[in-house]
C-alpha cells in the first residue's frame, strides 16, 4: 500500500517535471514492480505487456478512428454541419450558439476526438458569430464544451480505449453513450438559454440575418447526406451485428477518404499531411497505452486495489458515497491530465473496486467519461479553453472562463444523472445487446 502511494506521488512529480505522460508511466511502472518483485520478472513483464497491447486485434481500431477524424476535419464536413444547422436555427435568439452545439454533436459523432471537434467548429463558428454581433464570452465558451461532445458520442477514441483496457464490451459502450451524449447537447442548449437570459447583451437580436427559405433549408440539408450515412454505416454495422468495432473502423477510414477525396481542395498533399498528424496521434495513444499497462501491472502486483476495496467495505461507506468521492477525484486530476492519460492512470485503481461493488463496467465506463468532459472544461488547465484561446488571438482566458461556468454547471447536473440514474446509459445497450 505505501510503495502504491509513493509512486503516485513519484508519477505526479515526473509530470510536474514536464515528462511525457508515457515515459513517466514507464518509468514509475518499471521501477515499482522491480522493487516490489526482481527485475528478471520485470523483464519478463515488459515483454508480456508489448506483445499483449502490440498484438491486440481490437487496437488496430484507434489508429483508423483517428483517421477517419483527420480525414473528417480536412474535408470541410463541420461547414456544411454548422451551414445546415444555422439555416434552421438563426432565427432563435441565441441561436448560432445552439447550431454551433448541434453542430458539434455531429462533428464529435464521426470524429471521435475532442481536441479535434473545438479546433475545427472554433475556425467555423466563431467568425460569422463575432461578424452578426455575438460576444466572445458566449461563442468561446459554447464551442469549449461543444468539443467535449466529441470523446463521448460515438465512435469514440476513449470510450475505444477504455473498452480495450478493461475488456469491456465495446459495442455496449458505444450505445451507452449515444443517449448520455445527445442529454449533453441539450444541457448545453439550456445553458446558452441561461447565459442570454443574465446577460441580454451576449447574443444580437433575433431578427439579424434573413431567414433562410424553405429552398435554402433543403439545399444545406442535402449538403450532410454523406455525413448521415458515413455515420450510420460505421454505428449501424456496430449496433446491427453486421461488423465488429474494428472492422467498422476500417469501413469508416475508407469512408471518410471518399468522402474527403471527392472535395475541393483535398490534394495528395492534404492526404499526407492528415496521414503524419494520425500517425503522431496514434503513436501517443499507444505509447500512453503501453506506459499505462506497465503501471496497471505494478499496482495489480502492489495489490492496493484489494486493501482499497477492504478499506471501502470495512469503513462502511455507502456504495454511493464511493462513487461521490471518484467523481470528485476525476474532476480535481480532469483539470491537470488529459483525457486519455487520465482514463488509464486511474483504470487499475478504482475499476477493481468498481467490480467488487458490483456496477456495471458499461455504466462505469460512461460516468468516467463524462466527468472527464467536464474537466476538458474546467479552469484552471482545462484543455479545451486553452485550444478555443488559441484559436480566438485576443481573447483573454477570464472571458473563456466567465462564459464557461453555465455550461460546468449543466454539465455537473449530468454527471449526477448518469451516477443515479443509470438506466439513462445502459438503457440502449440492453436493447441492442441482449
Amino acid at each position: 500500500m505505501i510503495t502504491a502511494l509513493t509512486s503516485f506521488l513519484v508519477l505526479f512529480g515526473l509530470l510536474i517535471l514536464r515528462m511525457p505522460i508515457a515515459l513517466a508511466l514507464l518509468m514509475t511502472g518499471i521501477g515499482g514492480y522491480a522493487y516490489i518483485v526482481n527485475w528478471k520478472a520485470t523483464i519478463g513483464m515488459i515483454g508480456t505487456v508489448l506483445w499483449d497491447f502490440s498484438f491486440s486485434y481490437s487496437l488496430s481500431a484507434i489508429p483508423l478512428f483517428v483517421l477517419m477524424g483527420n480525414l473528417v476535419a480536412r474535408s470541410g464536413i463541420a461547414d456544411d454541419l454548422f451551414l445546415a444547422a444555422e439555416a434552421y436555427l438563426k432565427k432563435t435568439r441565441g441561436g448560432l450558439a445552439i447550431a454551433t452545439v448541434f453542430s458539434c454533436a455531429g462533428f464529435g459523432a464521426i470524429c471521435g476526438s475532442s481536441a479535434a471537434t473545438a479546433a475545427t467548429m472554433a475556425k467555423v463558428a466563431i467568425p460569422p458569430m463575432r461578424k452578426l454581433g455575438y460576444k466572445d464570452e458566449l461563442s468561446s465558451a459554447t464551442v469549449a464544451a461543444g468539443g467535449t461532445l466529441g470523446i463521448l458520442i460515438p465512435p469514440s477514441i476513449l470510450l475505444l480505449t477504455y473498452g480495450v483496457f478493461t475488456q469491456t464490451h465495446i459495442g455496449k459502450l458505444f450505445a451507452a453513450g449515444l443517449i448520455p451524449g445527445i442529454v449533453g447537447a441539450l444541457g448545453y442548449v439550456i445553458a446558452i438559454k441561461l447565459s442570454v437570459w443574465r446577460k441580454p447583451h451576449l447574443v444580437p437580436a433575433p431578427d439579424v440575418g434573413r431567414a433562410g427559405g424553405a429552398s435554402e433549408k433543403f439545399h444545406k440539408l442535402i449538403r450532410i447526406w454523406p455525413v448521415i450515412v458515413l455515420f450510420l454505416l460505421v454505428m449501424g454495422g456496430i449496433y446491427g451485428g453486421f461488423m465488429t468495432s474494428t472492422e467498422a473502423s476500417g469501413v469508416g477510414a475508407f469512408g471518410a477518404f471518399v468522402l474527403a477525396a471527392s472535395r475541393r481542395g483535398f490534394t495528395m498533399r492534404a492526404m499526407f499531411e492528415v496521414l503524419i498528424d494520425s500517425g503522431k496521434l496514434s503513436a501517443i495513444i499507444f505509447a500512453i497505452i503501453l506506459g499505462a499497462g506497465c503501471f496497471a501491472e505494478f499496482l495489480n502486483q502492489s495489490g492496493i486495489h484489494v486493501t482499497l476495496t477492504q478499506m471501502i467495505t470495512g469503513a462502511g461507506i455507502p456504495s454511493y458515497g464511493v462513487i461521490l468521492i471518484i467523481i470528485g477525484i476525476y474532476i480535481v486530476l480532469g483539470c491537470v491530465l488529459e483525457s486519455v492519460a487520465l482514463v488509464l492512470l486511474t483504470i487499475p485503481l478504482f475499476f477493481p473496486v468498481i467490480v467488487a461493488l458490483g456496477y456495471d463496467p458499461v455504466w462505469f465506463g460512461i460516468l468516467l467519461v463524462i466527468v472527464t468532459e467536464l474537466g476538458l472544461i474546467t479552469p484552471p488547465i482545462g484543455l479545451n479553453l486553452f485550444i478555443i484561446q488559441a484559436a480566438m488571438p485576443g481573447v483573454s482566458l477570464r472571458t473563456i472562463i466567465t462564459g464557461i461556468v453555465p455550461f460546468i454547471a449543466l454539465d455537473i447536473v449530468r454527471v449526477m444523472l448518469i451516477a443515479f440514474v443509470p438506466v439513462i446509459s445502459l438503457w440502449l445497450p440492453g436493447i441492442l445487446f441482449p
